[in-house]
C-alpha cells in the first residue's frame, strides 16, 4: 500500500535527520560482527564505511522516487575505489548489505509498514546490484587474463623473454613446478578450455593455453605439490605422470589431425626449445603415414631434417653417430652395414665376416648406447637418418668399399 503525499514527506524528514546516525551505528555494528572488517588497513577499512554509508544515503533517494530502481542502487559502488572491490569478495559485500540493512531495520521498526516493505526491495536490489558489479569485474578480469595468456604463449613460442615475463607467469596462477613439455595441435571449432584445464588438473599439471591461426598450442607444466624427505630435503614425488599420458589424455580437447608433444625441459624458462621441435615436428608431421596421436617430436627427427631443420639434423648427428663413433668405431660400422643390407642379420655377418649371433650382439650394444634398436623399422629410418648427416659433417670419416 503507498503511503499518502504527506505521510512520505514526513517519513523522507525523519530518514534525512537519522542518516548520520544510521551511519556511525552501521560502522559500530560492521567492527563488532565482522571480523574481517577489523583487520583491515584504516584506509580500506574507511572506503568499506564510506559504502555502507552511501548505501543508506541512496536508499533515502530511492525511497523518495522508487521509478529509479535499479541502478540507483548501482551507485553505492561508485563511492568505492578500484582496488576495494579486488580486496573485498562479493560474499564479504553480501556481508555489508546484510549488516547494513539490519541497522536501518532495528532504527525503523516501529515506523510504517510501507517503509519496512521498501527496506526489503532496496535491499534485494543492491544485493542484484553488487553481484552485477563483480560479474562484470570477473568478466572483465577473464578476458584480460586470456589476452595475457595469449601474450605469454606467444612469447614462448617466439623464445623471446623478457624482464616482464615472469611476473606476467604469475599473474596467470600457473601452477607447474620443474619440467615443462609444448603440444601443439590442430585447433578445435569450439576450444572447450575449461575441460583442458580440469584434465590437467586432473593429473596434477597445469597449462598455458594459445591460439595460433588454426593451431592450438599448450604449455604443460607439472604442478605436483613439493614435498620433503625425513632430512626436510625437497624430494620429487614417486609417482609422476608422464608427459605422453598427460598429452594423450588432453587429446580431445585438440581438433583432427596430427597432434606433435616437443621434448621434455627443465623449466618454463626453456619451453621455447620444446614449442620449436614440437611446431617443426606438426609442420611434417604429414608425412608419417602411421603417425601415432599424439607423436613425439623426436620421433620426427628423420622428417625435420629433411625439411631443413637445423635442430633435427644437429640432434640426430649428436645422440646417434657422435655417440657411437667416439664409443666404438665396430658399433658404427656394424650399424651401418646392417642397415645398409635391409636389416638382414646374415647378410651382415657375411661382410663383416662373423657370425650372425655376433651381429645379434653388437647391435644390442647400439641401443644400450643410444637408445634406439635398429630392429624396428621406424627407428632403423631415424639411425639411418643420423649415419647419413653424421658422415656428412664429418669430413674424417673413412671411405669404406664393398668387395
Amino acid at each position: 500500500m503507498e503511503p499518502s503525499a504527506a505521510t512520505k514527506e514526513r517519513t523522507l524528514a525523519w530518514l534525512r535527520t537519522v542518516s548520520g546516525e544510521l551511519s556511525t551505528a552501521t560502522i559500530k555494528r560492521l567492527e563488532e560482527t565482522l571480523p574481517w572488517y577489523g583487520d583491515m588497513p584504516p584506509g580500506r577499512r574507511s572506503a568499506v564505511g564510506l559504502v555502507a554509508q552511501a548505501g543508506i544515503t541512496s536508499f533515502i533517494s530511492w525511497f523518495d522516487n522508487p521509478q529509479s530502481t535499479p541502478w540507483i542502487a548501482a551507485d553505492v559502488f561508485g563511492a568505492a575505489p578500484r582496488e576495494l572491490l579486488r580486496s573485498v569478495s562479493l560474499q564479504q559485500t553480501l556481508q555489508l548489505i546484510r549488516v547494513t540493512v539490519e541497522v536501518v531495520e532495528e532504527r525503523v521498526k516501529d515506523g510504517d509498514d510501507s517503509l519496512r516493505e521498501a527496506i526489503l526491495l532496496y535491499s534485494r536490489e543492491i544485493a542484484f546490484a553488487s553481484a552485477d558489479v563483480y560479474a562484470r569485474a570477473a568478466e572483465a578480469r577473464g578476458l584480460w587474463d586470456a589476452r595475457l595468456e595469449a601474450l605469454v604463449v606467444d612469447s614462448i613460442l617466439s623464445g623471446e623473454y623478457d624482464d616482464e615475463l615472469p611476473s606476467r607467469i604469475a599473474a596467470l596462477g600457473w601452477h607447474g613446478h620443474g619440467e615443462v613439455s609444448v603440444l601443439v595441435g590442430t585447433a578445435p571449432r569450439m576450444l572447450d578450455v575449461d575441460m583442458l584445464r580440469r584434465t590437467a588438473r586432473h593429473l596434477e599439471a597445469d597449462v598455458l593455453i594459445g591460439v595460433q591461426g588454426s593451431r592450438l598450442v599448450l604449455v604443460i607444466g607439472r604442478a605436483e605439490q613439493v614435498v620433503s624427505d625425513a632430512d626436510g630435503e625437497t624430494a620429487a614425488p614417486d609417482r609422476r605422470t608422464s608427459f605422453t599420458d598427460i598429452a594423450s589424455a588432453l587429446e580431445p580437447g585438440f581438433g583432427d589431425g596430427h597432434l606433435v608433444l616437443g621434448h621434455e625441459v627443465p623449466s618454463l624458462v626453456d619451453a621455447s626449445k620444446s614449442a620449436k621441435a614440437a611446431l617443426a615436428g606438426f609442420a611434417v608431421a604429414r608425412s608419417w603415414r602411421a603417425a601415432p596421436r599424439p607423436v613425439l617430436a623426436d620421433d620426427l627427427l628423420p622428417e625435420r631434417a629433411l625439411a631443413g631443420d637445423p635442430v633435427a639434423r644437429s640432434t640426430l648427428v649428436n645422440r646417434v653417430y657422435k655417440p657411437l663413433k667416439n664409443h666404438s668405431t665396430e658399433l658404427l660400422t656394424t650399424l651401418w652395414c646392417y642397415l645398409d643390407n635391409g636389416r638382414s642379420l646374415e647378410a651382415t655377418a657375411r661382410e663383416l665376416f662373423v657370425h650372425p649371433n655376433t651381429v645379434r650382439y653388437r647391435l644390442k650394444r647400439v641401443s644400450d648406447v643410444i637408445g634406439w634398436d635398429a630392429t624396428g623399422a621406424r627407428e632403423a629410418l631415424i639411425l639411418q637418418s643420423a649415419l647419413i648427416l653424421g658422415s656428412i659433417a664429418d669430413h674424417d670419416a673413412p671411405v669404406t668399399r664393398r668387395r
